[in-house]
């Protein structure tokens, strides 16, 4: 599986590749756009990106033993665990080939709407927003995102 795909080759039956959210840009640009109706272009990482985030940094044995003998009985615990595995993820060194997948598609952005473009960076879990669970206002939004550096910080 490809670590980025832009929103013109997604439709709703790649969410458990890209999220909800992107699934449903890349099903707007497909069926939206061919009726004149605008919808920015971009791009989305994938889930195995995630995956391979954690993997080249050794962080997905590190959360499954944090995580493996938490008890979610206890309010602090939970939040300790939280931190300290978001501290790791922060912190953690992005991959070469990753950067270097979303490198390309911005520089295809750039290309297509003018040098350094702002772009929004949003979540699209693969569980997110299911008619059976809601995780609305828990994930971040980055807005007005300008250039490659800054986007790969993001």
């Amino acid at each position: 599986m490809p670590l980025v795909i832009p929103f013109s080759e997604l439709s709703l039956a790649d969410v458990p590749k890209v999220g909800g959210k992107n699934a449903s840009l890349g099903e707007m640009v497909a069926k939206l756009g061919p009726k004149g109706v605008t919808v920015p272009d971009g791009f989305a990482t994938t889930a195995e990106a995630f995956w391979h985030y954690l993997d080249s940094n050794g962080l997905r044995q590190k959360i499954i033993d944090r995580l493996k003998h938490l008890d979610v009985d206890k309010t602090r615990d939970l939040v300790t665990a939280g931190e300290e595995i978001r501290s790791w993820i922060i912190n953690a060194k992005m991959p070469a080939d990753l950067a270097e997948a979303i490198s390309e598609h911005y520089e295809a952005l750039c290309a297509k709407y003018g040098e350094d473009t702002d772009v929004a960076v949003r979540s699209s879990a693969t569980a997110e927003d299911l008619p059976t669970a809601s995780f609305a206002g828990q994930q971040e939004t980055y807005l007005n995102i300008r250039g490659k550096d800054a986007l790969l910080a993001t």
